[in-house]
């Protein structure tokens, strides 16, 4: 099995203290071959991610990496942008230079607002209905690779409303996934709900099940660690999600192409 962690984050992200070169020591020890670094971005001033990546010094960070571990991990550049549908061309024009392996797109604010403030005062539909059609939205226009945790609101509605049900949210979901069938986007399975009180991957198998009888192929695997211990946390659990859904590859990127890994029986 070739172990792949394609979301991590270090200190090049504002929730993050965890150093690159730990990040990558910890994987070389637990036999991962290949790591992708998403560290948060935004260009939005209202954001809580907004302002804190410098550039430079994360490209020196991951030429040091790469090369400090050559022959034992590969180590690719990659990005999580908040709300990459909105200000596109500002987007565009500042990461367009960049060396970038990998593109997330993620939805962690709705008009402005973080989501646990954009739950105050809404329903359970409303709040995840209203989450889903902004998944939607940005899948529809945003230059993203993959759409990361696609179902991420249950993280924080689960305490105060409770997770949602897939069929209810069929419809809106099938309507994501057949537009990113569309625009060669893909989906990632996050194993970061399996460590909290969420007791489950972001996305379920539903979604998964759905993602591939709709023809999708493009998916990737992340631990979406803020920490050197956890890189790599429970990967083979989503090895064997995929499996399940009927996958028998998942992906990995260089400059932006995806690249067909296969899956061990």
């Amino acid at each position: 099995m070739l172990l792949m962690d394609y979301h991590h984050h270090t200190n090049h992200s504002f929730d993050s203290k965890a150093k690159m070169t730990e990040v990558c020591q910890h994987a070389v020890g637990k036999g991962i071959k290949e790591i992708c670094f998403t560290e948060h971005f935004s260009l939005n001033p209202l954001a809580p991610t907004y302002g804190h990546i410098n550039f430079e010094a994360y490209v020196n960070d991951i030429r040091t990496c790469q090369k400090q571990f050559e022959n034992r991990l590969t180590v690719k550049m990659g990005i999580e942008i908040c709300e990459p549908h909105q200000l596109i061309q500002e987007y565009k024009k500042v990461l367009e230079p960049l060396p970038f392996d990998f593109i997330l797109g993620s939805v962690h604010n709705i008009n402005n607002e973080k989501l646990r403030k954009y739950m105050e005062n809404k329903s359970k539909d409303e709040v995840y209905r209203g989450y889903f059609t902004e998944v939607y939205e940005m899948v529809t226009v945003a230059d993203i690779d993959v759409i990361a945790h696609i179902d991420l609101m249950k993280r924080y509605a689960l305490q105060s409303l409770g997770n949602y049900q897939f069929q209810e949210y069929r419809e809106i979901l099938e309507a994501i996934l057949i537009k990113a069938i569309d625009r060669q986007i893909g989906i990632e399975i996050n194993t970061s709900g399996l460590r909290g009180k969420l007791q489950e991957a972001l996305p379920t198998i539903d979604i998964l099940k759905l993602y591939k009888k709709l023809g999708g192929e493009l998916l990737t695997i992340g631990s979406d660690s803020h920490g050197a211990e956890t890189v790599g946390a429970d990967l083979p659990e989503a090895y064997e999600m995929a499996r399940e859904a009927g996958f028998t590859s998942i992906f990995k990127y260089e400059k932006r192409n995806p690249i067909a890994v296969t899956l061990a029986l």
